[in-house]
């Protein structure tokens, strides 16, 4: 099997990348430049270009079978603009699965965002594949625009897409909010969030990895679309209280009532920050697990523990 990975020296692209070769498929890894081309391995050849609207994939796609797109411009990049997300995330994502389609490659697998079924959900009220909603920033728009243009791609040429929308990565190298979180827990620096029963889904870079290999040549991932956690979602309390045990030590954690922070937060107008800490977000892979007989590989607690250790030991 041949596959070809966009974002490959990505957070998800490398860590896919080195379990692609593991897995013994041919790989060919796309990135920008040679910075991260370190990789060494007979099945293994790279393509160099950037995702755009009007990039050139010719000659890019020879033999290949499935096409893994992981690359994307994402909501944390400061400076980025509506046509910026859009030329990128949108139109470069068609224009690469156009030209892929046109190369004869059978299947595109579409790293998506939670972010197409919205930004938050009544606790015990988990999004599904098929709800029905267009987002509002320009990230979530991008992506949801370039699900739309898939699809169509998919009727009009016969190549099978593969969606799977992810809530936030974590795992080891993360960057982002995610780390900011593991630097205050390892200063030991008291925050208000011991009181946070709000529900969250997240999941972890290894059971990521391990549902986009499945997706590869699964005969029911075709034209699907799949959301992804590690079942077992956790409210922000347990999850630095997790995190900092993970980390060796205890998080301090002050039990300050939601109440009060939602009105600190609007106060100082962080009303975004404190929904993302305060509100919930689930999803439910009962989908993703009986139609592709797939179950998240690894705990909340062993990925948060593999996400720590690396975190000490790069710091």
């Amino acid at each position: 099997m041949n596959i070809f990975i966009t974002g490959s020296n990505g957070f998800i692209g490398k860590r896919l990348s080195e379990v692609a070769l593991k897995e013994n498929f041919q790989c060919t890894l796309s990135m920008r430049n040679h910075s991260g081309d370190s990789l060494n391995n007979d099945n293994l050849s790279y393509v160099y270009r950037t995702i755009a609207s009007n990039t050139d994939w010719s000659g890019a796609f020879s033999s290949i079978d499935c096409v893994i797109h992981t690359a994307a411009l994402v909501h944390q990049m400061n400076g980025a603009d509506n046509n910026h997300y859009q030329d990128i995330n949108t139109y470069g994502t068609l224009n690469l699965a156009q030209q892929a389609a046109g190369s004869g490659v059978k299947r595109f697998i579409f790293i998506s965002t939670i972010k197409v079924n919205g930004e938050h959900t009544a606790a015990d009220l988990p999004f599904k594949p098929n709800d029905s909603y267009v987002p509002c920033d320009p990230y979530g728009l991008s992506k949801y625009e370039a699900e739309v243009g898939l699809r169509k791609i998919a009727k009009d040429t016969g190549i099978e897409v593969v969606i799977i929308r992810p809530p936030l990565v974590y795992g080891p190298g993360v960057k982002g909010n995610f780390a900011s979180m593991m630097r205050w827990l390892s200063k030991a620096l008291p925050l208000p969030l011991g009181a946070i029963h709000n529900k969250r889904s997240l999941v972890a870079l290894d059971n990521l990895v391990d549902l986009i290999v499945t997706c590869v040549n699964h005969p029911n991932a075709a034209n699907e679309t799949f959301l992804v956690s590690d079942d077992e979602d956790v409210s922000t309390s347990e999850l630095l209280s997790k995190l900092g045990e993970a980390l060796g030590g205890s998080s301090r954690l002050l039990p300050i009532p939601e109440a009060l922070l939602e009105f600190f937060a609007k106060l100082l107008g962080k009303h975004a920050v404190a929904q993302r800490l305060l509100g919930s977000l689930q999803v439910d892979i009962t989908k993703t697990k009986e139609q592709l007989n797939w179950a998240p590989p690894f705990s909340v607690d062993e990925s948060l523990k593999k996400t720590a250790q690396y975190y000490l030991e790069h710091q």
